[in-house]
Order: C-alpha cells, then structure tokens, then sequence
C-alpha cells in the first residue's frame, strides 16, 4: 500500500496550480491522467504531494519546446496560432518545424516526445491545436487523446489531429479514439494540416 504523505508534504490542486502556474482545472486533468499522482481525503479532496508537484516542475524545464513564431503580428493582427506537435521521432518534430516555418501565416510551434510531456504542455501553453502520433514510449497518443477529450476535460473543444502508422483496425483493437478526433495516416499530410490550421487562425483585435 502507497504511504501517504504527510499532511505538511501534500497540496490542494489549487496551491499545486499557484506553484506550478497553471490552472486548478489543468491540475485535475494531469492528477486524472497520472502526470500527478494524487490521494482523495476523506471529504472527497484531493491531495498532492509537494515532492511530485516539485518533480513536475523540474521536468516541465527540460520538455522539448521550439517556439517559432513567424510573421510577428502588429497590435491590430491577430494571435500567432499556437500549435502544438506531439512526436517522438526527432526527425519528424524537425521537419515539421521547417514546414510550418513555412506557412505565410503566424504560428507559435511547440512540440513534445510523448502524452505526459504533451499534457504539460497544454496545460502550459493552450494551444489551439494539437498533432499527435499514437505509438510513443511512456504515456502514448492515444491515453493523451483520451484524456483530453474526457467530458469536462477543460479541453473537449480543442482541435486533436492524429497522425499515424496504425490502421483503423489497429486503433480500433487499442480501444479507439473518441469522437471528433481527426485522424490521418503517415506519411504526414503536410497539406491537411495547414489547411486546418489556416481555418483555426485568431482574428485580429479590431475583427474580433
């Protein structure tokens, strides 16, 4: 059996959101996901130890990020779009970049190796759409996809495009993917998603 923490070594969600500078809604999702493990009171509450929130925050300093924000929009233009690419093959996560450097519109790209380092992320950055692989070491696509499309997530809104080597049968075999996730199979169609991603862009101050 798990020791519990002593009282003075355990968080709110709120006090772990305040350290960790994220929502208290975006701490629940990482204790429901595991990023953040997490006791229940007897009231209900949870708990988290400060060790793991301390642990966090030093992994969340050396999760990979590449902001590359292009085009950089005057007060009176919009937000660049904040993408977010979840990959694990290193060569891939720079092609990428070089295409989205690309794109004739602004864009803040950030990436990330796996579902726990893309959870952190999200919660980090709130991007407006998210790319992901499925079979990656650690938390895969499909727990973080899952995850973030749980009713009252926080994030059932946000854009999620799979792209991966799995047939239909195989993701199907792996329990499936909820509904209203985008899915594409490799090689990345590079196209698609700047189309998408063009279609998602923030309007300008003055338009919205």
């Amino acid at each position: 059996m798990r020791k519990t923490p002593a009282n003075d070594d355990l968080m709110t969600t709120r006090e772990a959101g305040e350290a960790l500078g994220v929502a208290v809604r975006t701490v629940q999702l990482w204790v429901e996901s595991g990023v953040l493990p997490a006791w229940r009171t007897a009231g209900g509450h949870r708990r988290i130890a400060r060790s793991a929130v301390d642990k966090l925050i030093a992994e969340r300093s050396h999760v990979i990020s590449q902001p590359a924000v292009k085009n950089e929009a005057s007060a009176s233009q919009a937000r660049p779009l904040k993408l977010l690419v979840v990959e694990d093959d290193a060569d891939l996560l720079n092609l990428f970049t070089m295409v989205v450097d690309g794109w004739d519109f602004p864009v803040e790209l950030s990436t990330a190796v796996n579902g726990f380092e893309g959870l952190v992320r999200i919660g980090q950055v709130r991007p407006d759409m998210v790319v992901t692989d499925l079979n990656m070491p650690g938390m895969d696509g499909l727990q973080m996809v899952r995850s973030l499309k749980r009713p009252d997530s926080g994030y059932e809104d946000l854009v999620l495009i799979v792209v991966t080597a799995l047939s239909k049968g195989d993701i199907a075999d792996r329990g499936g993917l909820p509904e209203g996730t985008l899915v594409f199979q490799k090689p990345v169609p590079f196209q698609e998603i700047e189309a998408i991603a063009r279609s998602l862009q923030p309007k300008p101050a003055a338009q919205a």
